[in-house]
């Protein structure tokens, strides 16, 4: 096959969150068929250049131009922008350009969408006229926005929220239903977009982690530390972190002193850091070029997300390194986890406090949490398995699914 990726994030190999799915989906398709990608972002450097482009037949970047945020823009883009406000955070002329040069160029059997947000692209685009298009939902925004103005009702987040499903449901969900195909990574999320519209064709292809990089090592020495990874400009991954540092990470600390709460990631916000300058035991990192060593002075890993859908690989890298993870049911949605014997669930402020402790202060039970954490991952989660259900799909879109 010869398959197109467009992409919201250029996805090298260093990369975190979801942008590091893509890479790898890229990477393991190459092994036995024609891949090239097209992506925001600026130029990269060499090293992360090279690390897709020796997979690809072809790899275009477009630059990012953010969106103009004004009241008057905003009012201006809901009565006659082309897409629904939210969608107009990565609407460009230069992307459709690139897109129909690079399918005149070379014919591509399909063209996957990565994220939402560029399945515009490809959506009633007469340049894609004879090519399969594949839209992989990673978070359906219609229901993230919606559950982000039920938690926070008539606040500024959700008056935000609000505005944004302006149009949203209807654009999104005829955006999906003219796909030849539509991908989710976990069963619920699948569960959740049949829920609106039945009529879908949704196939699931699993997050995975390279459990050869990812696994565990010597602790070290240092303070207890409790850590969180994520790209913030994804507002769930900053209200997890406001929240947790807030309401649960003030009981850490008293019950367990000395102990630090690390965030790991890119993009801070101006919220975050205003935390972290309040709370000397909030330690803020901001991009890194590989998350392992932070995993390896980790004593437990959080993922408190209460917002937002999909798969968070942040957990699975966790697991993978050996790093017993305390989580919502919702960072932990799409993964088959047991509470109390590969993972801890807590949804409250003292719950999630509670259980961190545990892991912090109980090294038995956090050994045999993470060492079967480390074995369900290496079991189901590997890329390569990931990428041969990948495979399997898309030849069944493109008519050959012996490929």
């Amino acid at each position: 096959m010869d398959v197109l990726f467009i992409v919201k994030e250029f996805p090298h190999s260093r990369v975190i969150g979801g942008p590091i799915i893509i890479y790898n989906r890229v990477k393991y398709l190459s092994e036995k068929h024609t891949v090239s990608v097209l992506a925001f972002g600026e130029e990269p450097t060499p090293e992360q250049r090279a690390s897709v482009s020796r997979y690809c037949l072809d790899l275009q970047l477009v630059p990012f131009v953010p969106a103009r945020h004004g009241v008057l823009q905003r009012v201006r883009d809901l009565m006659i922008a082309p897409v629904p406000p939210y969608f107009m955070n990565c609407y460009s002329k230069e992307m459709y350009g690139a897109l129909g040069g690079m399918v005149r160029r070379h014919h591509y059997d399909v063209v996957v969408s990565e994220y939402s947000m560029v399945a515009q692209y490809i959506y009633n685009n007469h340049d894609m006229v004879g090519v399969k298009r594949v839209m992989s939902v990673h978070e359906c925004y219609y229901i993230a926005r919606k559950k982000v103005f039920e938690m926070e009702g008539c606040s500024r987040e959700g008056l935000l929220a609000l505005y944004n499903l302006e149009g949203l449901r209807r654009f999104e969900f005829d955006m999906y239903a003219d796909a030849d195909r539509v991908l989710t990574l976990t069963q619920e999320g699948r569960g959740e977009l049949l829920g609106i519209r039945p009529d879908l064709d949704v196939s699931v292809v699993p997050h995975g982690v390279d459990v050869e990089h990812f696994k565990p090592g010597d602790r070290g020495e240092g303070p207890p530390t409790v850590m969180f990874l994520g790209n913030y400009p994804h507002d769930p991954n900053r209200d997890a972190v406001i929240f947790y540092g807030t309401q649960a990470w003030p009981e850490v600390r008293k019950r367990v002193p000395g102990a630090r709460f690390l965030v790991v990631g890119r993009g801070p916000t101006e919220d975050m850091r205003e935390l972290a300058a309040r709370d000397g035991s909030i330690e803020i990192t901001g991009q890194v070029e590989d998350v392992l060593p932070y995993l390896a002075m980790s004593d437990v890993f959080v993922c408190p997300v209460r917002l937002g859908g999909g798969f968070r690989g942040k957990v699975l890298e966790a697991m993978a390194a050996g790093v017993p993870v305390v989580s919502t049911r919702l960072g932990a949605e799409g993964l088959p986890a047991k509470d109390g014997e590969n993972i801890l669930l807590a949804e409250t402020p003292h719950q999630l406090a509670d259980a961190s402790v545990r892991m912090l202060t109980d090294r038995e039970q956090a050994g045999r949490i993470s060492a079967r954490a480390r074995e369900l991952v290496v079991t189901d989660y590997s890329w390569r398995r990931g990428v041969e259900i990948l495979e399997r799909v898309l030849g069944e879109v493109v008519g050959d699914a012996s490929r």
